[in-house]
């Protein structure tokens, strides 16, 4: 792939990770807060990990370069 159109693809990106920061408590689908999160409350601790919203984000990535690539 030349240098200016991954220039362009990887801004693109950008602004679609800008527009989902920016817009994503108004989404349907509220990333971080999905069932399978692993959220433990202690006493005096908190432990939080997103693992539904990892694999949701690696597939996206996944079928993203996929196409790319193609």
């Amino acid at each position: 792939m030349p240098p200016g159109r991954m220039l362009i693809v990887a801004g693109l990106m950008l602004v679609v990770v800008g527009l989902v920061v920016t817009f994503g408590d108004r989404l349907p689908l509220h990333l971080g807060r999905l069932p399978g999160d692993i959220r433990i409350e202690g006493k005096n601790s908190y432990f939080y990990f997103p693992l539904t919203t990892c694999l949701l984000l690696s597939a996206l990535a996944s079928l993203v370069l996929w196409m790319i690539r193609r």
